[in-house]
């Protein structure tokens, strides 16, 4: 790290400085807020869902007649579940209820039956009205979002199926999984099921295109082929990079600064290059 930031050394204190100053304590009042451009550019709405037109015409319905049924999105990764029921939540209650309304749980990492016995069943107890702020009609329900449910247990599976029967009338589920094989049948039986599809190629890479164009990003189509064909590199180092690629995007995701992890990134690229093996 000292290699790649030496001669730049004064760059980065000005950046740290001038961040530093923009806390609390300092004179600009409030830290500046880092949008992961995976959320920045999420949908906002059903219509701007990619490439699953069969799920967002049913969804659309179900938003014009406020009646939503319990939910069971399938499919590979990456195809839009998460994002598509975040953006139903978001028209149905609106940016400022979306927070009270909307309970979002990884189920990979909360997966037992106490986390239904808890926080899924305390959340669907609580009450909710059918009025918002800026006047529209509200669902009188909130949404629960269970991400990759099929990595629940049998008895917390069967411990929601029991939930989602006592809370009809105050709650919807969302279900998300990439195999709908491992849910159980009690489940899916109270569930409308959507199947989501493999992107594209063309479909991501206009998309992607659309965000580097807004974030006045020059990015050539051959910057991974560079690295996957280049011949005075070994495979090894090939797979050093590829693999810190893939770690600097998972942090990304989680919300880790993007100035910091495009250092890290360069850094390694740079070892590789320059240090060999």
């Amino acid at each position: 790290m000292h290699a790649f930031l030496k001669g730049g050394g004064s760059k980065l204190k000005e950046k740290v400085d001038k961040e530093g100053k923009s806390g609390p304590s300092g004179s600009g009042g409030s830290k500046r807020q880092i949008t992961p451009w995976v959320e920045k550019y999420r949908p906002k709405s059903v219509d701007e869902v990619a490439f699953q037109d069969e799920v967002v015409a049913v969804l659309k319905k179900s938003i014009e007649g406020s009646d939503l049924p319990n939910l069971l999105f399938y499919g590979p990764p990456g195809t839009g579940k998460t994002s598509t029921i975040l953006a139903v939540a978001r028209e149905l209650f609106g940016n400022e209820m979306f927070r009270t309304r909307v309970l979002e749980l990884n189920a990979s990492d909360e997966r037992g039956i106490n986390v239904v016995r808890e926080k899924v069943k305390r959340f669907a107890q609580l009450s909710a009205s059918a009025t918002r702020s800026d006047g529209k009609p509200c669902p009188p329900y909130k949404i629960i979002i269970l991400d990759e449910a099929d990595s629940m247990t049998g008895a917390a599976q069967a411990a929601l199926r029991r939930t989602m029967e006592k809370e009809t009338k105050t709650t919807r589920f969302c279900l998300i999984c990439n195999y709908v094989s491992r849910i159980i049948g009690p489940l899916t039986s109270r569930c409308a099921k959507f199947r989501f599809k493999p992107l594209a190629t063309s479909i991501l890479l206009t998309r992607l295109k659309g965000i580097c164009e807004q974030e006045n990003v020059n990015c050539s189509e051959e910057i991974h082929d560079i690295i996957v064909q280049k011949a005075d590199i070994s495979g090894k180092q090939k797979s050093i990079i590829c693999e810190r690629l893939g770690m600097v995007d998972k942090r990304l995701s989680d919300g880790a600064d993007e100035y910091l992890q495009m250092m890290d990134l360069c850094t390694v690229i740079m070892q590789q290059f320059c240090h060999g093996e």
